[in-house]
């Protein structure tokens, strides 16, 4: 079973950029994407042999996220729940006999830092809606997550200590959830491998330099790891400021 996600910063400026071709190419089993920025009926994506699942942002050209599956879940479920977080459309979860699969934009806490106690809320209200699914079935929560979680994961991090995605309090958020029985994929197959990263400014040769950031991400329960086979950054494939990132599995039934 592979799993691909991907923010592709504009879903319509990126199929423009060869978003199909890659999607193809890659033949996901599921395949989530973060920043779709767009609202119901502004893009008639042809995605054959699967089924589309969109959670639109109230912001026209804002946020985001879909999950497109070959196979049909049980049940799929758009945001937290009855709270603020909702009209953001930042998270879809989709649940499956084996386990459940939830596709986050985080949102980001601003340069100036004016939305890191939204932010630090908003990781208080996932993390015990992530920890209710696990006591059910295995998690695996993906996307853009905003935080690079360790000095490894960025190139500048002493410059860096402080500044949104890679503040004490958001790495001590991803601590927690790393700490209470799940698992970074990527990091359980190259634990000490630098420069990996999946986003990369606009400014001109920052990507050429891969001076970069890990901020997107597969998660997983703990007791998923017996079944993990790959995980991977495709940093490669343009057509966003980020890459996607590649989760391989073993089926679990």
């Amino acid at each position: 079973m592979k799993l691909v996600s991907w923010n592709v910063n504009g879903i319509r400026a990126c199929v423009k950029k060869g978003f199909l071709d890659y999607f193809n190419e890659v033949n996901a089993d599921i395949f989530c994407i973060q920043e779709s920025k767009l609202q119901e009926g502004q893009i008639d994506l042809e995605l054959d042999g699967y089924l589309q699942y969109w959670n639109y942002a109230v912001r026209k050209g804002y946020s985001g996220t879909a999950v497109f599956t070959k196979k049909k879940p049980i049940r799929v479920k758009y945001g937290l729940g009855p709270d603020d977080f909702q009209e953001e459309g930042r998270i879809i979860t989709l649940e499956y006999e084996e386990f459940y699969l939830v596709n986050v934009y985080t949102p980001n806490s601003k340069r100036d830092l004016s939305r890191l106690d939204y932010r630090l809320d908003w990781e208080d209200e996932l993390y015990r809606y992530l920890k209710k699914l696990d006591e059910i079935k295995p998690v695996i929560y993906c996307g853009d997550l905003n935080v690079a979680h360790q000095e490894i994961d960025l190139k500048n991090d002493k410059t860096n200590h402080g500044n949104s995605g890679f503040t004490k309090e958001e790495r001590g958020k991803m601590t927690r959830l790393l700490e209470s029985g799940f698992v970074d994929t990527l990091r359980h197959f190259h634990p000490d491998e630098e420069d990996i990263y999946s986003w990369w400014s606009y400014m001109k040769t920052i990507r050429e330099r891969n001076v970069g950031w890990r901020i997107d991400y597969f998660i997983a329960s703990e007791r998923l790891v017996p079944f993990l086979k790959e995980a991977q950054v495709h940093s490669l494939v343009m057509g966003s400021d980020h890459c996607p990132v590649v989760l391989e599995m073993n089926q679990l039934n």
